[in-house]
């Protein structure tokens, strides 16, 4: 088991609906690990579990406290997909304050509140304009690393935000853009003879729905890359190995990803906002034996990343 990180080397942060998805064996799966660099703690999880577990892919916010330590250990894992998760809600900025005091609270950080947020996006020109520098800020960041860029996501899920999804899309194809998540988590059946009570909750809220066609359709206009499937936005924070193994019992067909927050540490240990979660279960879960056990067995399963969706 590894130890936990030296608190004092870093200071994490403060905190087209488709009807329900018949039950086959997925020929495309990802296992992704979000806020790499936003702590040691978080690092280390990431690293242990692609070395020693099922994970794939990871994404990276380049203004987050340990951006630099989890730059380090991606260079020297071959075969780690990473990508850009961009931070617009609840982080740090990555351009120079002064050049976007409209999008900052009086901390010098990105607001904790998406809809008062979100609503100043869309309607003033002057946010959105300091928002195209942020946005661009971030891609700049990443491209300095020198890290592929395997597929971009967003910070709580912030791209289905129309204003942030055109800029993310115009700018990113500057810096090589091609692939980028898909938040939509289908209401799974259970598998034939299976019992139901043992599926874990999934499903997207029916508010969200109309925002998630319209990025599909912006991404697919754009020849952008895209999952068809995203597991885990039910049960965020809490993908226990209990979990995860039901899971795999009802995979739809088509490229799915499996959403996950490690950690060597948990809740607000993390991240003062990140109180609930179990990060420690989900590394737990990615390292686990049976997990693995379970997936190799599933023959028609080819693990790999966004950008081969």
């Amino acid at each position: 088991m590894l130890a936990a990180p030296d608190p004092g080397r870093c200071v994490p942060a403060a905190n087209a609906d488709r009807p329900e998805v018949a039950i086959t064996m997925t020929t495309l799966l990802t296992v992704t690990a979000d806020d790499f660099g936003l702590s040691t703690s978080v690092n280390a999880a990431v690293e242990a579990a692609f070395r020693d577990g099922i994970l794939t892919s990871t994404s990276l916010m380049v203004g987050a406290p340990c951006a630099s330590d989890a730059v380090a250990r991606a260079r020297r894992l071959d075969g780690l997909k990473t990508g850009l998760h961009l931070v617009l809600i609840s982080g740090s900025p990555s351009a120079e304050p002064e050049r976007i005091p409209a999008l900052l609270d009086d901390r010098g950080r990105f607001p904790d509140a998406m809809g008062r947020t979100g609503v100043s996006y869309f309607f003033r020109r002057s946010v959105r304009r300091q928002l195209k520098i942020e946005i661009r800020a971030q891609f700049e960041a990443y491209a300095a690393t020198g890290l592929e860029l395997d597929h971009v996501d967003v910070h709580r899920h912030f791209h289905l935000h129309p204003t942030i999804a055109d800029l993310m899309l115009r700018i990113g194809s500057d810096y090589g853009l091609r692939a980028v998540r898909l938040p939509r988590e289908p209401r799974l059946r259970p598998a034939r003879g299976a019992n139901r009570s043992t599926l874990p909750p999934t499903g997207t809220p029916a508010y969200v729905k109309p925002w998630l066609n319209l990025l599909r359709r912006r991404l697919e206009r754009s020849g952008i890359r895209h999952n068809d499937h995203m597991l885990g936005l039910s049960s965020t924070g809490r993908m226990t190995e209990s979990t995860v193994l039901h899971l795999f019992d009802h995979l739809p067909s088509g490229a799915t990803e499996l959403y996950f927050h490690p950690a060597l540490t948990s809740g607000s240990e993390v991240s003062a906002d990140m109180s609930g979660y179990r990060h420690y279960e989900e590394y737990q879960t990615l390292t686990s034996p049976r997990v693995k056990e379970k997936l190799d067995g599933l023959e028609a399963i080819r693990l790999g990343s966004y950008s081969e969706a």
